[in-house]
């Protein structure tokens, strides 16, 4: 099983989330267990912004175990086009191309997504399989 990580919880786990932290963290071990973890280029970008350095985010990342995944021509093409779909039926620029980018990333390359995002991702993406944090005991 290879698990595509949204940013929202490797925030939660790298800093510590009050409110989301532990359910994240388990969540993510569970995915861990179950199979693979990788997170696209979008995802590694954003994360970024949380370290210091380069080096330590490639040191956290290497220690939880999350590879880097680039998102394949067809994952871009998609999530172009779930944008489009998105800005023509009214969508206010509260979502950016990133999350779709992300979603299109795990629907293409991965079998499911472990997010916290749950709403917006069964709206655009309804084959999408996801690992909700909250649903983990």
């Amino acid at each position: 099983m290879l698990t595509a990580v949204d940013t929202p919880v490797l925030l939660d786990v790298f800093g510590a989330d009050p409110h989301h932290g532990a359910t994240s963290s388990a969540a993510l071990n569970l995915a861990l267990a179950e199979g693979g973890v990788i997170a696209c280029d979008v995802v590694w970008a954003e994360t970024r912004a949380l370290f210091p350095s380069e080096t330590a985010l490639l040191q956290a990342m290497s220690t939880v175990g999350i590879g880097y995944s680039t998102l394949n021509q067809e994952a871009a093409l998609m999530a172009g086009a779930m944008w489009q779909k998105y800005r023509e039926t009214g969508g206010k620029r509260s979502r950016m191309v990133a999350d779709f980018m992300i979603a299109s990333h795990a629907s293409r390359q991965c079998d499911r997504l472990l997010t916290r995002d749950r709403g917006f991702y069964r709206d655009y993406f309804k084959g999408l399989k996801l690992l909700d944090p909250a649903n983990i005991k």
